[in-house]
């Protein structure tokens, strides 16, 4: 019931779009870790004596950056951990993908061939929007998914099939509402995302809330989709005298607008939201002026043990390596991505079957340390999360620095 309740109050601040924070393809170059770490999707399962986990990812589109990396980290972990032991029965785990590719237009369809696929749980969207889009195929089928990235409220709301293990929009927009106060004194804001996309706009509506309810202003413009020239919007950002730039858009139109702004010289501190947090975007900051500070998941250094192993993965297999962005750079959203993979092999175990509707009914109490930290449920499906990283793009190293970590409340 208090989905159902949270799901009706949320339409007043949020319009339906696409993706945050986007046939089944075997693992293919640049969207997997390659044969040894995950099998096609068409081998059989049909002996008993495999468990198939689905992977909901973008390995096309716009978000197709973000879910190879998230791919990449469930990967990694299959490879790490590649059975599991259930009612004295050990299983080999498989991972069987379908590209909902960055559209809530083909995401229904790739829901639907991954139920098709008999699968026990499914891991993902990297994209708010393909997994709202995807969500009712789940619910329908009694197929429980685990969002890996997912920050929209409206993912789990109203679909008791549906969790997640990252924090939500209206979290990280009062992160990084307080971090501009805190960091740069701000009292004026410009945002700006893509016109009647969910997640660009709900993290606005939350940003607004926040920074206006503190006695800032924010000016708002959205841009229409495929739009390929920010000039205007940035000038006026400048003109208007803004003292930051929140932009939680998509990495493609992220790095567009960070090499608009670096040609611009618009001087201006740029917040970006999780999906920002990717080597595309920070490669457009190199060797320029710019500001650039997103909240996320994970930073390297967290882990050392985790962080060693992803490296000498990516860097050993030549598709986790394209996949990546062509260098060792440690994204968030993969540590998420083995977070994840990690939770599902705890629901399996604690189900004590393969079978989804116990698998489903396990995941509430499950409980698991990982590398992005502590991961627990509340009664939503959300995760317990109560801090992001705040991190900045070092434009002379080309690297992710670390900021701070930061709660909601700017401490």
């Amino acid at each position: 019931m208090k989905r159902k309740v949270l799901a009706i109050l949320l339409t007043g601040v949020m319009a339906f779009g696409l993706c945050a924070c986007s046939s089944t393809p075997a693992p293919a170059a640049g969207a997997s870790g390659g044969a040894e770490s995950a099998a096609p999707a068409e081998s059989s399962a049909s002996s008993g004596d495999t468990i198939r986990i689905g992977v909901f990812e973008p390995s096309t589109g716009d978000s197709a950056s973000g879910g190879k990396k998230e791919i990449l980290g469930m990967q990694f972990a299959n490879s790490e951990t590649p059975t599991v032991d259930v009612g004295g029965k050990t299983y080999n785990v498989e991972l069987v993908y379908a590209d909902n590719g960055s559209s809530a237009d083909k995401a229904p369809s790739a829901a639907s061939e991954l139920v098709g696929k008999d699968v026990s749980l499914v891991l993902g969207s990297y994209g708010s929007g393909v997994s709202m889009a995807g969500g009712p195929k789940f619910e329908e089928a009694g197929l429980a998914a685990i969002g890996v990235t997912c920050t929209n409220p409206n993912v789990t709301a109203g679909n008791d099939y549906y969790f997640r293990i990252c924090f939500l929009d209206n979290f990280q927009a009062d992160v990084l509402a307080n971090f501009a106060m805190d960091k740069f004194s701000a009292k004026k804001a410009y945002a700006l995302g893509e016109n009647g996309n969910e997640y660009d706009q709900g993290l606005v509506a939350f940003f607004t809330q926040v920074f206006t309810a503190a006695g800032g202003e924010v000016i708002s413009d959205s841009f229409p989709t495929n739009n390929s020239d920010f000039t205007s919007y940035l000038n006026k950002a400048k003109s208007e005298g803004a003292d930051v730039i929140f932009t939680p858009v998509s990495i493609a139109y992220a790095k567009q607008i960070m090499e608009q702004a670096a040609s611009l010289d618009i001087g201006i501190p740029f917040l970006g939201s999780d999906t920002l947090d990717d080597n595309m975007v920070l490669e457009a900051t190199k060797d320029t002026n710019l500001q650039l500070y997103v909240s996320t998941f994970y930073q390297e250094g967290g882990s050392e043990t985790f962080d060693k192993g992803i490296k000498e993965y990516i860097n050993g297999n030549s598709d986790a390596l394209t996949a990546n962005g062509g260098n060792d750079t440690i994204s968030a959203v993969t540590a998420m991505g083995y977070d994840a993979y990690y939770v599902a092999l705890e629901a399996i175990k604690a189900a004590g079957s393969p079978d989804k509707a116990a698998i489903k009914g396990a995941i509430p109490g499950v409980k698991y340390d990982g590398v992005s930290g502590s991961i627990a449920f509340d009664d939503i499906g959300d995760a317990v999360r109560d801090t992001a990283y705040i991190k900045t793009a070092d434009t002379a190293s080309g690297t992710w620095a670390f900021e701070k970590v930061q709660t909601g409340t700017g401490n």
